[in-house]
């Protein structure tokens, strides 16, 4: 039977995983680590592909990836291959390493990077070999929260970008922190009773002109543009 075609997007977002056959080891010690790990750099520079992260367990591994030229299928094949030629070699044996055909998921870029990253970097600690996520030697996240020396090849630049955007970085927070319809909820109950000149935010909870504008021409019936 034919294989179903699988179509690939060009900068298209992929959560890629894959198993060890019968659910053997994959890495057998710190070596087989580090060997995959070189071999996945080898295979971003090679075909131009982004890794944004990955979590390396002893019989499996995940990576996030995004493929700016649509060639998933050319990375994965390098990986699993090149890598099953390595460990075979040092391991003196030979034969299938993997399952079989890597698995993947498409993602939608932004709605669903951080909690992918997360659900990744969490691995070790749902399988309880470790009890927090920074104990865990095999995955990016020790790049994600290093504050010195970065990694040249995983891109972490877009998620980190993401994390960044935090409101409460700033040095100056809002008086006010919620929906559009929560705020406009506040400002309506609360401006008359908070208003005071010995306290700058309270003309946080003023109404905007436009909304005194709206409110005058829905009562009098008189048309905003005159």
């Amino acid at each position: 039977m034919a294989r179903p075609l699988r179509i690939e997007y060009p900068n298209a977002w992929y959560h890629v995983m894959n198993r060890g056959r019968r659910g053997d080891n994959i890495f057998s010690d710190k070596t087989d680590f580090e060997k995959f790990l070189g071999v996945l750099q080898e295979s971003s520079e090679m075909f131009g592909c982004r890794v944004v992260a990955f979590c390396l367990m002893t019989n499996h591994y995940h990576i996030l990836l995004q493929t700016p030229s649509g060639n998933l299928s050319r990375v994965m094949r390098h990986v699993n291959g090149v890598y099953t030629q390595r460990y075979n070699r040092r391991h003196k044996v030979d034969g299938q390493l993997f399952r079989g055909r890597y698995k993947n998921v498409l993602v939608e870029e932004d709605s669903h990077l951080v909690e992918l990253l997360r659900y990744i970097h969490r691995n070790p600690v749902r399988a309880r070999i470790c009890q927090s996520v920074s104990d865990y030697p095999w995955s990016s996240h020790h790049v994600y929260v290093a504050t010195t020396q970065k990694s040249n090849w995983l891109y972490t630049e877009l998620l980190l970008g993401m994390f960044s955007e935090n409101l409460f970085s700033k040095k100056k927070l809002p008086t006010i922190l919620g929906s559009r319809n929560f705020v406009d909820w506040i400002k309506g109950k609360y401006y008359q009773k908070k208003k005071h000149d010995e306290v700058p935010q309270s003309k946080d909870l003023a109404p905007t002109i436009f909304e005194i504008k709206k409110v005058v021409s829905n009562c009098y019936k008189i048309d905003m543009k005159n």
